[in-house]
């Protein structure tokens, strides 16, 4: 996970008439975040949750974040570690500033990403930039294969002028955040998991396509308005987990209104998950030597 893992932003495509498919995935379950609080009690929905880990293999998390009542958000998510696995940082709406033990530092806002691959260790903190306002956004965990769980830290800001995208002839407009579609290279390209990360804003009556590897955990988060996928209708605050099946070769979303949704898929690790708070490794002799070592001071 070095810089250069980083992909180069592509001019847009000026048009784009989707993934020609065969038989696109249908919707498995519906899932409906979790309200909890995380950080100094920051306010949020814990869509994907612990329990979907294996079944949403590689991600490990997904936080939905969306309030204009500072008491939900201003205390932030103060110095804390994490090893093992990458996080992704989606801002809607605001500013949130990074600092980490590495010496990066970024300030996050409107339509910008934060990747940070945490690899061996990394202690950061994750505070608002506004005392008022609306503080929208998500946090994405990207396990990392067990092979690079102890790589150096690594971190990049993207503002939303960093991020490729295209629009379709249909009017969807599109954000690569990571991964490939319809011929535009994301921010991030990422060789093992192969992450699929999209930002969709689809005009009521749109159409898009997407080409998925049938071996891709995929999953569609909305969370504006409502989409429907083979007939299952999705309305905003809800994930759809799409069924695996040898045959499909993709996904086919219909837009019932305006609406704006999440589209990510990746490569199963198949690997052990083992998790204990902000440490995702293979072995529990592992998470044991991840405690001692943030104890000890031993992170970057």
């Amino acid at each position: 996970m070095t810089p250069d893992s980083a992909a180069s932003p592509k001019p847009p495509a000026p048009t784009s008439r989707g993934d020609a498919l065969t038989l696109p995935r249908r919707v498995e379950r519906l899932v409906a975040g979790q309200p909890t609080s995380d950080g100094a009690g920051v306010k949020l929905d814990r869509v994907l949750t612990q329990s979907l880990q294996r079944r949403l293999d590689p991600f490990l998390m997904l936080d939905a974040f969306h309030s204009d009542n500072p008491d939900d958000y201003l205390a932030g998510f103060p110095d804390h570690p994490h090893r093992g696995f990458e996080t992704v940082t989606f801002m809607i709406e605001g500013r949130m500033r990074h600092r980490d033990s590495a010496g990066n530092e970024g300030l996050i806002e409107n339509g910008g990403v934060q990747w940070m691959t945490a690899g061996s260790g990394v202690i950061h903190s994750e505070l608002p930039e506004q005392q008022d306002g609306l503080m929208e956004g998500f946090q994405l965990w990207l396990n990392l294969p067990s092979a690079d769980k102890m790589r150096p830290p690594w971190y990049r800001d993207f503002t939303a002028a960093d991020l490729p995208g295209f629009q379709t002839d249909a009017g969807v407009r599109v954000v690569v955040i990571a991964g490939r579609s319809h011929g535009i290279d994301g921010a991030v390209l990422r060789a093992g998991t192969e992450p699929l990360y999209l930002d969709l804003e689809m005009p009521a009556g749109s159409r898009f396509t997407q080409s998925l590897p049938a071996s891709r955990n995929a999953f569609v988060y909305v969370y504006r308005g409502s989409l429907e996928i083979e007939g299952t209708t999705i309305p905003a605050g809800r994930m759809a987990i799409l069924a695996n099946a040898a045959d499909a070769d993709g996904v086919a979303i219909r837009a019932t209104e305006d609406a704006r949704a999440l589209l990510i898929a990746g490569e199963p690790l198949r690997e052990p998950i083992v998790q204990y708070g902000p440490f995702v490794m293979n072995t529990t002799d592992q998470i044991r030597q991840a405690v001692a070592d943030f104890q000890a001071g031993r992170l970057a």
